[in-house]
């Protein structure tokens, strides 16, 4: 593959993956779980400070190991073939087929209230939309990434009035952000991880930028900068952007509606104007699909290579014009469309990033087992304040992981078989492919 993605299109990658559906409608999942203004904000900002320290740890891994397929190289460098299979089987399998799913279901529900269409062709809309944007794809890499780009760019344009008109809003709704606690009834532990686990969904993407670090120029540079200043925005933006739904709509009618987005909005924009906005958070989330397809296309192509799958000469082809892996694209699309017929939005957020972040909490453990085993190895960027910002990423991963485990087992269990479903493949695959290494 070609070195044709410079850093600003990377930064795009970043900021225009993460920033989505998230900021925008988990705010009803999470204030169900936190049932009070101060815990939400709180959970916002810890979600935040949990990414930035991944980010600022995967970081030198991902410049010291700049190649594509980025995650699953690092956890097969540190783990071993089993261990990067199973990462890039998950990711196959649940991670990008979900998000594209998930993304494709929310949108889908909010074009059917925007332009007053009945539920019933909701999935219909999801399937056509995440169909569309798979054949722009097809295209060019440089075709999507510079899309990509542009829809990043629109997507600022509805978070930077609700944050404007929300903060020069007269008729503002007053709450206090002390004393931190949850609703009466509520166990804190639990209330702040399931609130943890919601908000995650909404910084979820950076990570995969590291899958095209074989095709970003200058990647022991630009790759780190990308993921730590997207990330730093990012945090500063869904503060923002929560504290305006907080102090426009009544909190009463936030808590568990998907719809809040839509009604704050309405309140600072006017019938039309809220229109309009609402409109913007689609484009948002039509870009974050986007950012999905591009870099999650790549998984099937990087196992392929790898001699991890059946028919391994076939799905590690690309295009010979443009340069793009067909067939890899098209396996991911499948398991899309099976999740856009089988699950609904939180159900697939909250399975995807439990399993992630097994995974990513393995990679940030995976700097420190390098630190060890191989001091020597050239690290053109090291983690700062080291080892405080790994111990943040790993106890925030362990904390979200074991707290998913208690409190929504059925879940994290489905995400865990799924994921062990992938060893018979990977030991198939070896056989097959004469793999001896």
């Amino acid at each position: 593959m070609k070195r044709e993605i410079s850093f600003g299109q990377a930064l795009a990658t970043v900021v225009g993956t993460v920033i989505g559906g998230g900021v925008f409608f988990k705010i009803s999942a999470i204030t169900s779980q936190t049932g009070t203004p101060s815990l939400t904000l709180l959970v916002w900002i810890l979600a935040g400070i949990v990414s930035i320290a991944s980010g600022l740890t995967v970081s030198e891994i991902a410049a010291a190991i700049p190649v594509t397929g980025g995650s699953i190289k690092y956890i097969e460098y540190t783990y071993g073939k089993a261990w990067g299979f199973l990462f890039g089987w998950a990711q196959m399998v649940i991670y990008f087929p979900a998000n594209i799913g998930a993304l494709s279901v929310i949108f889908a529900q909010q074009f059917a209230v925007l332009f007053n269409i009945p539920s019933k062709f909701n999935t219909l809309i999801a399937l056509a939309l995440a169909i569309f944007l798979m054949m722009l794809n097809f295209i060019s890499t440089k075709f999507a990434s510079k899309m990509q780009s542009i829809m990043t760019i629109l997507k600022i344009i509805p978070i930077a009035l609700i944050v404007l008109f929300g903060l020069f809003n007269t008729n503002k709704i007053n709450f206090s952000f002390f004393p931190i606690q949850t609703a009466p009834g509520k166990n804190f532990a639990n209330a702040l991880s399931g609130g943890l686990l919601a908000a995650l969904f909404a910084f979820d993407g950076w990570v995969n930028v590291t899958n095209l670090a074989g095709e970003i120029k200058h990647p022991e540079k630009n790759l780190s900068r990308a993921i730590i200043i997207g990330l730093s925005a990012i945090t500063i933006i869904y503060f923002l952007v929560n504290y305006t739904f907080i102090e426009t709509v009544p909190f009463n009618q936030i808590i568990g509606n998907e719809n809040t987005a839509y009604l704050a909005s309405l309140k600072l924009f006017g019938n039309l104007g809220g229109k309009i906005i609402t409109l913007g958070i689609l484009i948002s989330v039509y870009g974050a699909i986007n950012g999905f397809i591009l870099t999650g296309i790549r998984i099937p192509y990087t196992l392929a290579k790898d001699r991890f799958l059946p028919f391994a000469d076939k799905i590690g082809k690309t295009n010979i014009n443009t340069g793009v892996p067909t067939i890899s694209a098209l396996i991911i699309l499948f398991f899309s469309i099976l999740m856009i017929l089988l699950g609904t939005f939180d159900m697939l957020t909250n399975m995807l990033v439990f399993v992630m972040w097994v995974f990513t909490t393995l990679i940030s453990i995976a700097v420190v087992i390098l630190r060890f085993r191989e001091p020597k190895l050239e690290r053109p960027y090291v983690v700062p304040w080291y080892p405080i910002v790994p111990i943040i990423s790993i106890g925030g991963g362990l904390f979200i992981i074991i707290f998913t485990l208690i409190n929504q087992f059925w879940l994290s269990l489905t995400g865990i078989v799924i994921t062990l479903l992938g060893l018979p493949i990977y030991y198939f695959s070896r056989k097959a492919n004469h793999d001896t290494k």
